[in-house]
């Protein structure tokens, strides 16, 4: 057995378990993020060694919602709580547990689970994208998360949308993400359409000038509170007719569908595996129009060689994937 232990910006997840199969031993608690990285790490601590008593893994995996180099085992940053800048989180759990540790970003981790597990279970080469409060990926070829030995790969959140991108707050990340997506919503309806995109859309009049019903109808949905308003409001409002709602939504997929078609055209992957709140949507809002903005932006060629999926292993993937990351050093 291994002890998989995933640190996001919101929640903490410790299990024990063997990879690929239901935990033995679950733990999962709520950042507190007044504490910074010394709560998180108590947690940690203390919830472990609860679950220590009545168990025996023999090596521990983390996955790290931040930066990481996998070599040295330190974390570079967290971009969501203070204290983590060059912690050795390797050595920490190392001599807080005694037990040999790896670790990789979150998302590294979540790509070696669905690509082993999940839904890009069986194929060569899989790449995973999660799309929710920010936009990550990862990539695995032959069983093997490819890369490893490097700071950072497969960030496809932080690629610039096209050559006209050249503002450095302009990312698929900040227009594809729940967070950016609610951005632009609340800049669309203060009258700011500075945010937009320089990719050709085909966009009607409502791009031009924001109908009043459909604006109406957003900011009732938030209590005309924009800083309520989010992604899963605007998801619904889509899907109640919402044209404006949709529109924002279209813009994020084609982001989002133009940086996976660049992915596909360099490193042809059999399976785009996506997964994070905002892929939650379903098809008709989300992987329909994804699918076709891929194929719109693709290499010809490789356009009937990949499948795009949505992720199979919940809110779990990611300590999955530390499960995995443990057995695969052991």
């Amino acid at each position: 057995m291994f002890l998989g232990i995933e640190i996001g910006g919101t929640k903490l997840q410790v299990v024990i378990g063997e990879p690929g199969q239901d935990p033995v031993a679950l733990e999962r608690m709520d950042v507190q993020p007044d504490r910074g990285a010394i709560g998180i790490l108590d947690q940690i601590e203390t919830a472990t060694h609860r679950l220590l008593q009545k168990n025996k893994p023999v090596g521990i995996g983390v996955g790290f919602g931040g930066p990481v180099d996998p070599q040295t085992g330190i974390v570079a940053k967290s971009h969501q709580i203070e204290g983590w800048d060059r912690f050795p989180l390797r050595d920490w759990c190392q001599k807080t547990f005694n037990l040999p540790t790896s670790i990789c970003n979150d998302c590294d981790a979540a790509a070696l689970a669905e690509a082993t597990y999940g839904a890009g279970e069986g194929a060569g080469s899989v790449f995973y994208v999660t799309v929710g409060t920010g936009v990550g990926g990862g990539f695995v070829y032959q069983g093997k998360q490819f890369g490893a030995d490097r700071p950072a790969i497969a960030e496809i959140g932080h690629m610039r949308p096209g050559m006209h991108a050249d503002r450095a707050e302009i990312t698929v990340e900040s227009i594809a993400s729940g967070w950016g997506l609610a951005a632009e919503a609340r800049s669309r309806l203060m009258g700011d359409v500075s945010r937009s995109l320089s990719l050709s859309r085909e966009r009607g009049p409502i791009a031009e000038q924001t109908s009043d019903e459909f604006s109406r109808d957003l900011l009732l949905r938030c209590d005309h509170d924009l800083d309520q308003l989010t992604a899963k409001l605007i998801g619904q409002a889509a899907a109640d007719g919402n044209e404006l709602a949709r529109d924002i939504l279209d813009h994020g997929t084609q982001a989002l569908g133009w940086a996976i078609a660049q992915v596909v055209t360099l490193i042809a992957p059999q399976v785009i595996v996506v997964g994070g709140g905002v892929s939650l949507m379903g098809d008709q809002l989300f992987f329909t129009p994804l699918r076709a903005q891929v194929r719109r932006f693709v290499f010809p060629p490789l356009a009937d060689s990949y499948a795009i999926v949505p992720a199979a292993l919940g809110e779990l993937v990611v300590v999955h994937g530390a499960l995995a990351l443990a057995a695969q050093n052991a």
